[in-house]
């Protein structure tokens, strides 16, 4: 199995963090944030790996190169301007195949990771749910017998991290769109499987989450 990274946003939320070094590469722990998936991923056993970028782009290719730094390989995806998380998957088929990928968010920290077998025969998406974060109190979906929906009161925060076919995006207009569309979509065709995760996550999206986390990790 292959995975995604997106990572190319352009970090507004990071700001004055972003004005000069893109997101991905903005140190935790004494490593860019980006490295700590690289680490995982590897740990988990993938060995390739597709990663969108945009903003300051060089930047980040030129920080991790071909990824034999990480004993894997990377193949970048470069996007003129950000083609949102749906366009920037859709772009990088050819890159991933036709098997299904993990899809991980760029600014997300976590210790967790789904296995392929996780992702019924039938269903287009499988994801990674996390208790909901004070700045997110009303969560993105429920779960139910493994099942997510858009609807429902106990609900949930979307992690960032999915199992994904490419047939979810593959069949739709060219250019920057949004995943989570499609993600409602399957769901309505019950066609969305899910999990939750109790341990750490943390949505890196602003300067003192990032460090927070950083805190929590030199500290461990």
């Amino acid at each position: 199995m292959k995975a995604m990274i997106l990572a190319a946003g352009l970090g507004k939320r990071m700001r004055p963090l972003t004005d000069h070094c893109p997101k991905p590469l903005l140190p935790v722990a004494g490593k860019p944030l980006i490295v700590h998936h690289l680490e995982r991923l590897k740990r988990a056993g993938i060995n390739e790996v597709v990663i969108n970028v945009s903003y300051r782009a060089e930047q980040i290719i030129s920080a991790l190169g071909d990824g034999s730094a990480y004993q894997m390989r990377i193949h970048w995806s470069q996007e003129a301007s950000p083609l949102e998380t749906g366009g920037g998957i859709q772009q990088a088929l050819p890159l991933l195949g036709d098997a299904l990928f993990l899809l991980v968010n760029g600014d997300v920290w976590c210790d967790y990771l789904p296995s392929a077998s996780t992702l019924a025969a039938g269903d287009l998406a499988h994801l990674v749910l996390v208790d909901n974060p004070a700045h997110h109190p009303e969560g993105d979906f429920s779960l139910r017998q493994g099942r997510v929906s858009p609807h429902g009161e106990a609900r949930f925060t979307f992690a960032g991290i999915s199992l994904i076919r490419p047939e979810l995006v593959a069949f739709e207009p060219a250019g920057a769109f949004a995943l989570a569309p499609l993600l409602k979509r399957a769901m309505a065709e019950h066609r969305v499987s899910g999990e939750h995760f109790a341990g750490h996550w943390v949505d890196v999206g602003t300067p003192e989450r990032l460090a927070e986390l950083d805190r929590h990790l030199q500290s461990a």
